[in-house]
């Protein structure tokens, strides 16, 4: 399990090009990480592809924090 959560906190690192110290369960994607509704779209994507899942769209809309992801 925690290399799952390792690897979902390297992609959004990635992703919102913060470094990963600031990537915790607690940050919200938009109030504290600064992305934007695209870059939480983007962000969804690369997580499905990187684990081979898809995630419904109303699902995909409750992903507000790092902890949700």
């Amino acid at each position: 399990m925690a290399d799952i959560e390792q690897r979902v906190r390297e992609i959004i690192a990635d992703q919102l090009g913060e470094p990963i110290e600031n990537i915790t369960p607690d940050k919200d994607f938009v109030q504290d990480l600064g992305a934007d509704s695209l870059d939480v779209v983007e962000l969804v994507m690369a997580l499905e592809e990187e684990f081979g899942i898809e995630i419904p769209e109303e699902d995909a809309e409750k992903i507000k924090t790092v902890g949700d992801a």
